[in-house]
Parts: structure tokens; C-alpha cells; sequence
């Protein structure tokens, strides 16, 4: 039985956050063993003198992301390492078609996955740019670093280790103009040398299909199912994943299957990449840490604060390992020279200054407050909808019963002032039919209006 040596700060709180924190970090570096079996909770409730609800959370926390695994009578241990050289590689079907989706909606303006841009900190940035413009010398706003500023960089690293429990260096972390940019980069450097197979969830989100072949991919869908991507039936050189909050169907990649794609990165030498577009929006539990944690040398981190702040910053980051790191500094170089500096300074006083966790901390509250109004009004007056994906993330996720018309359902919404997209022309594989319908921009008190709203126009088929 392993011996933890666990610090906690019981004035700072957040005891399971700290515990989880402590374990995390003897895992990576090391200290405990893959296979390791750790004390009961109990046990170690006992030698912390925390409660034993405690030390359970941060060991679900760590199962969740791939770092314990637990089971009835083998207790809880650090997850077994996977050998390359051991682990089997996948069968290889037959070369799948290529995924055809149409463009569905517009590309511009409102999305179910839009944040309620009246809430942008508007005086607290304009606090930072105002700081920015005062403080950073001249030479601050010549060209620079094609991989973004370094006081942002450093900035992100840390708020990354903290809240996404990333494995990233300032040195590894390159800012790119939002999550699109950064796996067009991703994409450009890992298809210069050879055609690029990439497996990408079905459904996914139809608005990236162009981007992800443009930048030189052919896109090998692999279905979703109620655990998230099905890593049994993957096949290609790289995979798209959104495990932290499946875009459209919300669900969690389980535990099982992060180890199941760790096992398939490592053995066949493959890179995941990691879309992490809404993760801190989080409503049941902390958020699941990200995947680029575990397996820092496999996985491409992109991430934005899109969902956080605002689309239209166009501020984004890719964390990579440091050999693809820097050709994709050199790639964003011959691109365009790199982001806006000011923009950047700002982000980076923002972080510093506890603005951007104030902000999300507000929002977390707000749009709890609209996801619970609009679900208790689909229960009450449209019991027949599945709601899923509910428990993170700017949108939901409805099943619609048999025969019911997406795009009648869409239209409908649209009209009532609620934001939705039909999830068929998301799909490559059969499914039911559902829309996916964003409720940040929907008010908690016009939830149930609007649902009844769509009650009273509903025309099943």
C-alpha cells in the first residue's frame, strides 16, 4: 500500500481539489508507480482528518480523467501503464467513404454553442487594455514571437495546469487565432509529409468538416455512442476528439475509453487531438481534466476562450509536444506572423489579475440557472424529448421521438428566438432524429414561454 505523503492547505480549501492535485502530480512524476494501489478512502480520510466524502471525490475526479482506475475488490491503484510494444493494435477495416455532410446553417453569427455576449466584462477589459497600452514598452508592439506573447504563454500554462490539470510549458504553448486556426496548423504540419487519415466523431460538428479537409485531412468518422467515442472501431493516423463535452450529443468520454485510446496513440505511434472547446463549463462536478494530462507526448491540447469570453477576440492556444510545437511556431510564422499583441497582453493582465476565473464563476452560476429552466420546461411540456448532455457546456442535446422533423423542429425554435441546428446533417452513420438547441442566450424566465411556444407550433410527422 503506498504511502502518499499528502499536503493540503486547509485554510485555502477546496481539500478534494487539493488532494486530487497532490495525486495527480506523485502520478506524473513518477513517484506512484503505474499498478500502485492506493489506501482505502477511509484509510486516508483517517490520516488526513478530512471526511471520507472527501477523499472519495478526488479519487472519482482522478478515475474520470484517466489517472486511478477502481474496481469492486481490487480497490482503487494508479492506472497500469500500456506498453507499445505489448498493446494490440486495432483491426483495420475496410477503407471507409469519406464523411459527406452538407453546410447546413449559416457559418456566421448565432450558435447553439454562442456564449450571451452581454455579458462580456466589457469594463474589466477595457481595465486591461487601458493597463496594457500604459505599462507595456514600445518595443512590445513590433513584430515577435510567431508563437504568441510570452507573458501569455506563461499566464495560460499555469491557469492550465490549475483548472484543466494540463502537462504544458509556456515553451510548448503556442496562441493562434481560436481553435479553427489551431488544428488547421495542427492538420498542415502533420499532413505535409504524407497523406493524413484523421477519425473524427459522428456526429460532429459540420462546421469544422471543410476546415479539417482543407487543411489536408481525409475524415474517417468513428460513431458516438452513450460513453463517447468508440475507440474500438477507430482507424487512421490522428483522431478529433471533444472528450471533455461531445459536440453535439454532450457525452463524457468514460475512463475506460481514455485508456482505450491512450493504448491506441501509444501503439501505433498516432496523435489525438484534443478539442476542448467548453470544458469549463462544468454544472455536477469539477470539470474532467483534460487528455493532453495524461498523455502529454500524444496529445494536441486547442483551446480558446471562445466559449468563456467571446468568439470574436479570436484568441486561441494549441499545446503541443515540443517536437510538433515548434514546426507549428514555424507553420504560424509563414502564415501570418502571429496574433495580435495587444489583445494578448490583455488576456495575459486578465488571468493575472483573477478577472478571467471571476468571470467564469459568474457565468457558471448564470447559465446553470438557464440550463435548469429550460430542462424542467421540456420535462413539463414536452415529456416525449430525450434531454441529454445537460450536465456542462452552452447547449443540449434532444432526442426526438420517431417521425418528428428535424428541420421543422429547428424552424420552429428559430422563430421563438431559440438558437438550434438539426443534428442530421452532423451525422454520417443512422441515428434518431434530434437537434441540438443552445439556451446560454436564452433567459431563465423566458425559458418556459419559449417551450410552450414550441409546444403549441410542434406538427409531429
Amino acid at each position: 500500500m503506498a504511502d502518499l505523503h499528502i499536503q493540503i492547505d486547509r485554510e485555502k480549501g477546496g481539500i478534494a481539489g487539493q488532494i486530487a492535485a497532490e495525486l495527480r502530480d506523485s502520478i506524473r512524476g513518477g513517484r506512484l508507480a503505474p499498478g500502485t494501489r492506493l489506501p482505502a478512502t477511509r484509510d486516508l480520510a483517517t490520516d488526513l482528518q478530512v471526511s471520507r466524502g472527501v477523499v472519495v471525490e478526488a479519487y472519482e475526479q482522478l478515475v474520470a480523467e484517466g489517472f486511478l482506475v477502481s474496481r469492486v475488490g481490487a480497490g482503487t491503484q494508479v492506472t497500469p501503464k500500456n506498453s507499445a510494444g505489448t498493446a494490440r493494435r486495432p483491426k483495420v477495416a475496410a477503407r471507409p467513404r469519406p464523411v459527406r455532410r452538407a453546410l447546413g446553417s449559416p457559418y456566421y453569427g448565432h450558435r447553439p454553442t454562442s456564449p450571451d455576449l452581454g455579458h462580456f466584462p466589457r469594463e474589466r477589459w477595457l481595465a486591461a487594455v487601458r493597463h496594457v497600452l500604459t505599462t507595456v514598452p514600445s518595443d512590445a508592439l513590433d513584430y515577435g514571437d510567431p508563437g504568441g506573447v510570452a507573458e501569455l504563454r506563461e499566464e495560460l500554462a499555469g491557469y492550465l495546469r490549475r483548472v484543466r490539470a494540463a502537462d504544458v510549458r509556456p515553451e510548448n504553448l503556442m496562441i493562434v487565432g481560436g481553435v479553427a486556426q489551431g488544428l488547421s496548423l495542427v492538420l498542415h504540419v502533420l499532413s505535409q509529409h504524407r497523406a493524413l487519415r484523421l477519425a473524427v466523431e459522428d456526429p460532429t460538428s459540420h462546421r469544422q468538416v471543410p476546415l479539417l479537409r482543407r487543411a489536408g485531412a481525409h475524415l474517417v468518422p468513428v460513431p458516438v455512442d452513450e460513453e463517447g467515442l468508440e475507440v474500438r472501431r477507430l482507424s487512421g493516423d490522428a483522431v478529433l476528439v471533444t472528450p471533455a463535452h461531445q459536440f453535439p450529443t454532450g457525452v463524457v468520454l468514460s475512463p475506460p475509453r481514455r485508456a482505450a485510446l491512450m493504448e491506441w496513440a501509444y501503439a501505433g505511434n498516432r496523435t489525438i487531438l484534443e478539442d476542448d472547446y467548453d470544458a469549463e463549463f462544468r454544472f455536477d462536478r469539477d470539470p474532467v481534466g483534460c487528455l493532453q494530462g495524461l498523455a502529454p507526448d500524444r496529445v494536441v491540447l486547442c483551446g480558446s476562450v471562445s466559449k468563456a469570453l467571446a468568439p470574436g477576440l479570436r484568441l486561441g492556444w494549441v499545446a503541443a509536444p515540443p517536437d510538433l510545437a515548434e514546426a507549428i511556431r514555424r507553420a504560424r510564422g509563414e502564415l501570418d506572423l502571429g496574433s495580435p499583441v495587444i489583445e494578448q497582453y490583455a488576456l495575459a493582465h486578465f488571468l493575472r489579475t483573477g478577472g478571467y476565473d471571476k468571470h467564469l464563476r459568474r457565468m457558471r452560476r448564470e447559465y446553470r440557472r438557464r440550463r435548469d429552466a429550460l430542462v424542467a420546461a421540456l420535462a413539463e411540456e414536452l415529456p416525449k424529448i430525450q434531454v441529454k448532455g445537460i450536465d456542462a457546456g452552452l447547449h443540449v442535446y434532444l432526442e426526438l421521438p420517431g417521425g418528428w422533423d428535424e428541420q421543422e423542429v429547428v424552424r420552429i425554435a428559430q422563430t421563438l428566438g431559440v438558437s438550434a441546428e438539426p443534428v442530421g446533417p452532423m451525422r454520417e452513420f443512422p441515428g434518431p432524429p434530434a437537434v441540438v438547441v443552445g439556451f446560454a442566450r436564452l433567459p431563465a424566465h423566458k425559458a418556459a414561454e419559449a417551450v410552450r411556444g414550441l409546444k403549441v407550433r410542434l406538427s409531429p410527422a
